[in-house]
């Protein structure tokens, strides 16, 4: 079973970037929940992870990304990672069917070096990371 990667959009505004992406993922909320809210997950597949605290007001360290707070904390549905510097990513998961789910993913962020392509490449390793599991 694979994947999709719906068209991302994005906004800018000045050197500030909005990127929207709607991912189809072939496992169940649950199962993809580790893989955007835990370090090994998100080193998986996303980026290094310096250190990330579970929960609420938690630590967290990206180091491509960035560090900050954990802004969002909804177990199995939302996990939000604001970082400083302006940047944020949040990833938000809903139930497809009984046996998959979507990935409303949205990544807000200042300067270059990040664009569509970049995410999409990263949600194509998503994918394979959660077939390997």
């Amino acid at each position: 079973m694979s994947g999709s990667i719906a068209q991302g959009t994005s906004q800018t505004h000045g050197n500030a970037h909005i990127l929207h992406f709607l991912v189809r993922l072939p496992k169940r909320m649950e199962d993809v929940w580790p893989a955007v809210a835990t370090p090994e997950g998100l080193s998986g597949w996303c980026t290094a992870v310096g250190f990330l605290q579970p929960r609420l007001d938690g630590a967290v360290s990206l180091p491509e990304l960035g560090s900050g707070r954990v802004t969002a904390w909804d177990v199995d549905r939302v996990a939000e990672y604001t970082l400083e510097g302006g940047g944020r990513l949040r990833f938000h998961l809903e139930r497809d069917g009984d046996t998959a789910s979507v990935l409303r993913f949205t990544r807000e962020f200042r300067g270059e070096g990040e664009n569509e392509a970049v995410w999409r490449t990263r949600f194509e390793r998503l994918i394979e990371y959660l077939g390997r599991g």
